[in-house]
């Protein structure tokens, strides 16, 4: 019982790691600060703690008041007399297919490519694999002119996200690499980084130190994604990246009814 103790107290996502109540607001506020200063994988991953929705709500409210934060210094910068690139995806209308693929499509396919390997099990890693890959031959079939191409799409379609899914399914509870498990910080920041450049192509024009500031929020939310991936599972992962997401969302809708 000794040894399980000091165990968990070397974890840095643990409870006891972390100052404040750990079933508590500022308790998980303190694991998140904790994890992202020294990340590492919880032992075991993925725990499947019996409130994960408060969890993720309480990790949303962090995440709106980082954002608030970071919303703050841009209105700031923007009263100063600097003018900031505007981002490609302010002028597009909003339609249904957008509302879904910001809110679905978003979360799930940017979820699945940037974090949802890193709990390091080999069958996670391979359904990212063929998730990409038949995403990509999705694509490929939908754009060609072969006979019976949308058919061939679909099938395709449906084959990998079935594939994807089970084994996403299969690897719970299974451990992490070990090799993979030393390099974890090293793959969260990769990934993290990685999840914030992608976002770079919002913008057409602007130099890359001018533009590198604008995707900080990204990086902030993918810190954030990473530490609820593999510590609750990737399904709180993909539910906080669309509650940031609507949220957005909203925000910009209300400012433009306002304006007008």
């Amino acid at each position: 019982m000794k040894g399980r103790i000091s165990r968990m107290d070397d974890e840095s996502t643990s409870p006891v790691a972390v100052s404040g109540e750990p079933n508590s607001l500022t308790g998980e506020w303190a694991r998140v600060r904790a994890f992202v200063s020294r990340p590492r994988l919880p032992d075991p991953v993925e725990p499947r703690p019996s409130r994960p929705v408060v969890a993720l709500l309480r990790v949303f409210l962090l995440d709106l008041a980082l954002m608030a934060t970071l919303a703050t210094i841009a209105a700031i910068v923007i009263a100063s007399g600097i003018e900031l690139p505007e981002s490609s995806l302010a002028n597009l209308a909003v339609t249904p297919g957008l509302i879904a693929a910001i809110l679905i499509v978003a979360p799930v396919g940017e979820e699945i490519a940037f974090r949802g390997w890193l709990s390091g099990r080999k069958r996670d890693v391979l359904a990212c694999v063929v998730f990409l890959g038949g995403m990509g031959a999705t694509a490929w079939l939908g754009a060609s002119d072969m006979t019976g191409a949308a058919i061939w799409s679909i099938a395709a379609l449906t084959f990998t996200l079935g594939l994807t899914v089970i084994l996403f399914w299969t690897a719970r509870h299974r451990p992490a690499m070990r090799w993979f498990a030393g390099l974890f910080p090293l793959f969260y920041w990769l990934s993290t980084l990685a999840f914030a450049c992608v976002h770079l192509f919002n913008f057409e024009e602007g130099a890359l130190f001018v533009l590198l500031p604008l995707v900080l929020p990204q990086f902030v939310l993918g810190a954030l994604l990473g530490y609820m991936r593999v510590t609750y599972g990737l399904g709180t992962s993909i539910a906080l990246h669309a509650l940031h997401n609507g949220t957005a969302m909203a925000l910009v809708a209300l400012a433009t009814v306002t304006a007008s």
